[in-house]
């Protein structure tokens, strides 16, 4: 009860030594309003190291190896990414028979898929790589570069490889300046043109005659 008193009689001096002000007109001055806090995002659960279908690399030189050959296809103009199976098949299924693209495989264990038009259709093939070399499923032949294995079925006397399916159709001077001197003096000799360094970069940063 004291503490009550002196708890209104402290009111009552504060009251006294200020002047009264005008209460401001709010549906709300009776009950004060709690201060909004921004809600915590829900944590996002890190990948588990075995949510990947890749398999880790055994040595720095096959990891040196596929990032090279991700650059090269990033290059290309014929590398189409995630793309699907049914996404690839129907890009193709209005090309000449031969045509190809290069994509990411979704196949356990398996980096890239070849996709081409046979005769018969559509077809998808993996891409195997295994102890730092690349080759098609099903065949016994393989590369130290995936893009030497694609010149190897574009120049076979079968010719399952035709011509690429570039996701741009117009090809800039440069690269096709750059593909006939490939074709013409060979990937081996091209250190020995006199040409400036920027161009000779140029030329062995995709070496290929595809």
């Amino acid at each position: 009860m004291v503490a009550h008193n002196q708890v209104a009689a402290d009111n009552a001096i504060s009251t006294a030594a200020e002047p009264r002000r005008r209460p401001e007109p709010s549906s709300s001055s009776s009950s004060p309003v709690a201060p909004v806090r921004p809600r915590p995002c829900p944590a996002i659960p890190a990948p588990a190291p075995g949510d990947t279908h890749f398999r880790t690399f055994r040595s720095h030189a096959e990891y040196r190896r596929i990032t090279r050959t991700s650059a090269l296809l990033d290059a290309c103009g014929f590398y189409w990414g995630p793309l699907s199976v049914h996404g690839a098949h129907e890009r193709l299924r209005a090309e000449p028979v031969g045509t190809f693209l290069v994509r990411d495989s979704r196949q356990r264990n398996c980096f890239f898929a070849l996709s081409v038009k046979m005769a018969s259709g559509p077809t998808s093939i993996r891409v195997h790589f295994q102890a730092g070399r690349f080759h098609l499923d099903g065949s016994r032949e393989s590369f130290d570069c995936l893009f030497e294995l694609l010149e190897h079925y574009v120049a076979a006397p079968r010719r399952m490889l035709g011509a690429p399916l570039r996701q741009r159709r117009v090809r800039p001077l440069q690269e096709l300046c750059r593909q006939r001197i490939v074709a013409t003096v060979g990937r081996e000799n091209l250190a020995r043109i006199p040409l400036n360094p920027v161009l000779r970069d140029y030329l062995s940063s995709f070496p290929f005659q595809i």
